[in-house]
């Protein structure tokens, strides 16, 4: 995919979203390990089977939404929700499914010209935090942020974000940073996240 996917070019500046704190930075490059509770009730916690993803929830800002495929444009980038849509959460459908092993990325608008968007809070996760997934099995995927960092578009790190992994993972991206009138955001909100539960 191409970098620094571009989510919004000008929304409603009324409600200024927050941005990632330096103490949500990823400070390694190894993958946190499953919790004791998790690990005592899924030994291991085996990657699940691919499942469509049909439901996002983020409780610590309130995210409760419908999530939906996406796929590339003709340039390699990572197709937004409908600008219309801003409520929708998106996930590539090209690549893994939440849960599964590997790095499963899934995105949504930070707002559009009639308010804020799915992730407008985005930035304000912290460690430890959990995002909710269920999926057309019947299987909720429950993960674990440990990292919440803000790039800028220009300097987008490809690999780090989207990299394959052995683990189940998540990438949580929404637009944020500075903002133009002309071009839009400047960076790109990314938050990290690992398998925690499925329940």
């Amino acid at each position: 995919m191409v970098a620094g996917t571009l989510l919004v070019t000008n929304g409603a500046r009324d409600d200024e979203p927050p941005q990632p704190a330096a103490a949500q930075a990823l400070t390694t490059s190894e993958r946190p390990a499953p919790s004791t509770t998790a690990s005592a009730t899924l030994p291991g916690l085996r990657p699940l089977p691919p499942s469509d993803p049909v439901r996002l929830r983020v409780p610590a800002i309130g995210v409760d939404a419908p999530m939906t495929r996406l796929g590339l444009d003709a340039a390699g980038a990572l197709r937004p929700p409908p600008a219309e849509a801003g409520g929708l959460a998106g996930w590539y459908g090209g690549g893994t499914a939440p849960g599964s092993a590997g790095t499963a990325v899934t995105t949504g608008h930070v707002d559009t010209r009639t308010g804020p968007g799915v992730f407008h809070r985005l930035g304000a996760l912290t460690k430890g935090d959990t995002i909710e997934i269920s999926r057309q099995d019947g299987r909720t995927a429950v993960f674990a942020v440990y990292a919440v960092e803000l790039y800028d578009k220009k300097e987008f790190p490809d690999e780090k974000v989207y990299g394959s992994s052995e683990l189940p993972e998540l990438r949580v991206i929404t637009c944020g940073g500075d903002y133009s009138k002309d071009t839009g955001y400047q960076g790109n909100v990314v938050v990290y996240a690992t398998l925690d539960a499925v329940e």
